[in-house]
This record gives C-alpha cells, sequence and structure tokens, in this order.
C-alpha cells in the first residue's frame, strides 16, 4: 500500500451539490455557506459556476457569490468556466483559479452539450491560453470515467486520453469523476492506475458519486494507490440527475472521518464540518446525507 500522509480535500459543495437543487437557493445562503467551510480548515473550495444562467439558473449569482464570500488566507476559490465568455466573466470579480469540464464518454459529451470530446476540448484552448497568459491555475474535470448513462461502459482508453489531453494543454490537475457513481474498488483502482501511466499521480484527484453506496470504498481503493486529492461535498449535496432518488456526492464529513480514523492528515476541524452540513441540509429543508452528521446527531 502506498497510502499519502495527507490528503486534500476538495469541497464541491457550494458549485456541484447546489447546481442541482430544484429550488432557487438565496445569494446570502450561498456566501454564508461557503464561509463556513472556509472555517472549517478546507485549502481549496469550489465557489460558483460561471455558466450560462439559462442552462444552470441555480447559478445565475456566480458572480455576486463570489465577489461576496470572505477570501480567507491560504484558501483557493476555484469556479467552473464553460468557454472564454465564462473566464472573462469570472475574471472580471477577481477570480484566480478555474476549472474546465470535459467527458470521457462520447454519447455523453454529444448528448449533454452537442460536441464530440474532441470538439469539446477544443472549445478549452482559448481559455487554457488565456489562463496561462493571466497566471490563472486551471483544473481539468474528467466526468463518467466509470460509466455512462447513455453508452453504459467507457472504455479505458477514452478515459486515459481526456486526463491526457488536459494536463498537456495546461491543466495542473485532473479529477476523475465517477458521475453516476457506478463504480467499484476494483473498477476504480484500475482505472486510476491506467490513467496515472499518462499523468503524474501527484497531478490526479478523484470525485466519486455515492449513488450505489460505493464511494468511500473506491476512494480508499484509490488512497492506497497513492492519489491525495478527493472531492467531495459537504452534506453529500449534489444529487444525480440521471438516476433519480439517488444521493450524489460523496459527503465531506464521511471522507474525513475515514481519514481521520486512518491517521491521513486533513487540515480540517470534522465537528465544525459537521454543523456546518447540519446548517446546510436544514437550509435545504432536508436530511444531510452525511452518515457520519446523522450519528453525532443522534448521539
Amino acid at each position: 500500500m502506498n497510502l499519502p500522509a495527507a490528503v486534500r480535500i476538495v469541497e464541491v459543495g457550494a458549485r456541484d451539490g447546489l447546481q442541482n437543487e430544484a429550488a432557487i437557493i438565496p445569494t446570502s445562503t450561498k456566501i454564508e455557506l461557503i464561509d463556513r467551510l472556509s472555517a472549517c480548515g478546507l485549502t481549496t473550495i469550489e465557489a460558483t459556476s460561471f455558466v450560462s444562467p439559462k442552462w444552470v439558473p441555480q447559478l445565475a449569482d456566480a458572480a455576486e457569490v463570489y465577489a461576496g464570500i470572505r477570501k480567507a488566507a491560504g484558501v483557493s476559490y476555484p469556479v467552473l468556466v464553460p468557454n472564454l465568455q465564462g473566464y472573462e466573466r469570472a475574471r472580471a470579480v477577481g477570480v484566480t483559479e478555474i476549472a474546465v469540464f470535459a467527458a470521457a464518454s462520447e454519447a455523453f459529451s454529444r448528448r449533454n452539450i452537442n460536441a464530440s470530446i474532441d470538439e469539446s476540448i477544443e472549445r478549452f484552448v482559448p481559455v487554457l491560453k488565456r489562463a496561462r497568459g493571466d497566471g490563472v491555475q486551471v483544473r481539468g474535470y474528467v466526468s463518467t470515467v466509470l460509466g455512462c448513462p447513455y453508452q453504459g461502459e467507457v472504455p479505458l482508453a477514452d478515459v486515459v486520453h481526456v486526463a491526457q489531453r488536459l494536463h498537456a494543454l495546461g491543466c495542473h490537475e485532473i479529477s476523475l469523476g465517477d458521475t453516476i457513481g457506478v463504480g467499484t474498488p476494483a473498477k476504480a483502482r484500475a482505472m486510476l492506475r491506467a490513467v496515472a501511466d499518462a499523468v503524474p499521480m501527484s497531478a490526479l484527484a478523484v470525485h466519486f458519486h455515492d449513488t450505489y453506496g460505493q464511494a468511500l470504498a473506491n476512494i480508499l481503493a484509490c488512497l492506497e494507490e497513492g492519489v491525495a486529492v478527493i472531492d467531495s461535498a459537504v452534506s453529500g449535496t449534489g444529487g444525480c440527475p440521471y438516476a433519480k432518488g439517488a444521493s450524489g456526492n460523496v459527503a465531506s464529513e464521511d471522507v474525513v472521518y475515514m481519514l481521520d480514523g486512518m491517521g491521513i492528515a486533513t487540515g480540517i476541524d470534522l465537528a465544525r464540518l459537521i454543523d456546518t452540513g447540519l446548517w446546510l441540509s436544514q437550509a435545504l429543508g432536508r436530511q444531510t446525507s452525511s452518515r457520519v452528521a446523522r450519528a453525532r446527531a443522534a448521539a
């Protein structure tokens, strides 16, 4: 085993978590969520997405949210941008770190953005060029790495191709996402190994949804391979638009609890994180999806 001594959690609840909510969440609530997360010891908090409000109305207030959050020292607040227009909107409010998104599944890419994988990546080239000139760090997301709602199995070669391409274009970190949560530990391990043959492990992150209850097991399998960056969402927010009623992102509280128990440092205050998750679930009007938070609340 090659377990890391420390892991960096990338908190995606404020963007990936909230974008699937049916009800519009007040801007003030989003700002308070991010400020609370900053106080938990997280060092990377994905703040919002500068996508078209027409497509993601839940994040139409991206500029207001980013401008309103308290920027804590030592914490980065990346935002998702789909194109050059989104990049320019983000830069106008002072964004210094962005993320771009591509699918490993041809069917998923064509169904969602009406473009092939290669065409979608070509759209990012001018964004990455501008970012490089501006000194803006870029993270690359690869979705559907362990399965697609439209084509089913996704060839490992396709996952490697997309990850390698984004890394070569200048993405400093590549997050490998099991978008519909169908992966199991052996498949997750094999996928990570395949990508790590083409992209350094130090530049890789994993992003698991817990649709089938496999997220923590998958994370453990990847930790044993040496990955040291994990995406998660406080309170397990996010849902899964392709599997109705399914839970979404793995809960940050559950990941931190597991890592704490393994003696792997995160720098995160678990009690404060649990409180933040319970506050958020109350704001959303439903029970938290974090097993750890439920257990602590019942104790």
